[in-house]
């Protein structure tokens, strides 16, 4: 006899397991526990089986029934249910391994040593925030240049044209790395050249004129900040590092004695794809180095040079900026923190003569030597030094505001 909702909710369990048969090969199997379960019994290929079809009432008489017809439809078009149900549970897990956010955190894990811990969280970010919301649970091998381009296209909907170009190169890695390892066939987004409009070059904003410069070392002087932030602010314009690699400095890597800091090749951008794993050199002169023994009994008991509100961890990235607005500068259009290179290298050759060859190599540009692809870290050392207390030395004169007459030279 079928049953009624009636019957199975009055149906009371026992000590040892009750079957209520509904017809078909439909029952509902009531455990000692309480629980009530659908079940189904077929036979294919001469072999009997017994699939689930879910939990009373969750799963409702009505909803039971239809599953139980659907299975009996399968078994008539010569399909087991139960193998069917199998495939569909390994395609979605499938599915879920290979989707594009999975692969995509698989690439970002396989490449996070290789990246400043900045670089890795604006990647990570812009893909949570950017990527993943819209294509993160598609197959990645079904994704086409078009469904890439409706995602990239709603960054550049919000006029973020430079996030839209850098979400767009870090899909492509992905998909590489997909390709690579098997789960896609191909990289989509290179049909997408020319999809997107191009980005006007960007430069940050420097003071590059000597009188000028005096003015903001005033400035920096009379900076009623924190000692951390205002020694940082004095050595970004001494050692014209970019901004990430000197809030990231380590007492570890710093010889006052002889003058010299060694930023880990992980620190320094872009030399993890180029293969270089040396160290960049950096002549300290010694106005460097007495800002740095002034600030060594403040935060050298701990790892970082310019500590952050936690200890264990650098100060903030928008730290020097922030500085420099509170002093009346403004970061878009008079200076910012990466400023400082961009000063130091206009004034170094057009007011100093110093050779161009050894500031761009000071300021890890030009890193490659003329034989191959190694980083020479002694290269131009002698000039290097010298053109770091030559360049200390200037920047004292012009703070005091004294006339400097620059007479150009090949090198420092």
């Amino acid at each position: 006899m079928a049953l009624t909702d009636t019957a199975i909710k009055a149906a009371k369990p026992a000590d040892k397991p009750v079957k209520m048969s509904d017809g078909d090969g439909l029952y509902l199997l009531i455990h000692p526990s309480g629980g009530k379960w659908w079940r189904f019994d077929y036979r294919f290929d001469g072999k009997r089986k017994t699939l689930s079809m879910g939990v009373y009432p969750e799963v409702s008489l009505r909803d039971a029934r239809d599953r139980r017809d659907d299975a009996r439809r399968k078994i008539a078009n010569q399909i087991d249910p139960g193998e069917h149900r199998k495939a569909n549970k390994n395609a979605r897990a499938d599915a879920v391994a290979n989707s594009f956010e999975t692969v995509a955190r698989e690439w970002f894990t396989k490449m996070l040593s290789t990246w400043t811990p900045d670089h890795a969280d604006k990647i990570i970010k812009r893909l949570e925030r950017d990527v993943f919301p819209w294509m993160g649970d598609k197959p990645i091998a079904d994704l086409s240049a078009p469904a890439v381009l409706t995602t990239i296209r709603r960054i550049e909907a919000r006029g973020r044209l430079e996030t839209a170009h850098r979400a767009l190169q870090n899909c492509g890695q992905v998909f590489r790395y997909a390709v690579a390892t098997g789960r896609a066939e191909r990289d989509p987004t290179g049909d997408l050249r020319g999809a997107l409009p191009p980005t006007r070059e960007k430069h940050m904003a420097a003071i590059t004129d000597p009188v000028e410069v005096g003015a903001l070392l005033r400035a920096i002087d009379a900076f009623r900040g924190t000692l951390i932030v205002q020694s940082a602010l004095k050595l970004s314009a001494l050692v014209f590092v970019r901004p990430g690699e000197l809030r990231q400095a380590e007492w570890a890597e710093i010889d006052l004695d002889k003058g010299e800091w060694n930023i880990p090749a992980s620190r320094m951008k872009g030399w993890a794809r180029k293969g270089i794993t040396t160290p960049h050199l950096v002549p300290l002169a010694p106005q460097a180095v007495a800002i740095l023994r002034d600030l060594q009994p403040l935060t050298g008991r701990g790892m970082h040079v310019f500590a952050g509100r936690d200890p264990k961890k650098p100060m903030s990235n928008a730290a020097v900026n922030a500085a420099l607005r509170r002093m009346g500068y403004d970061t878009k259009t008079e200076m910012t923190g990466h400023g400082f290179r961009a000063m130091a290298r206009t004034i170094l050759h057009e007011e100093l003569g110093v050779d161009r060859e050894a500031i761009e190599h000071q300021l890890a540009h030009a890193v490659p030597d003329a034989l191959g692809t190694a980083y020479n870290r002694t290269k131009f050392i002698k000039e290097r030094r010298a053109m770091m207390q030559r360049w200390a030395d200037y920047l004292d004169k012009l703070k005091t505001g004294a006339d400097v007459v620059t007479i150009p030279t090949r090198a420092a």
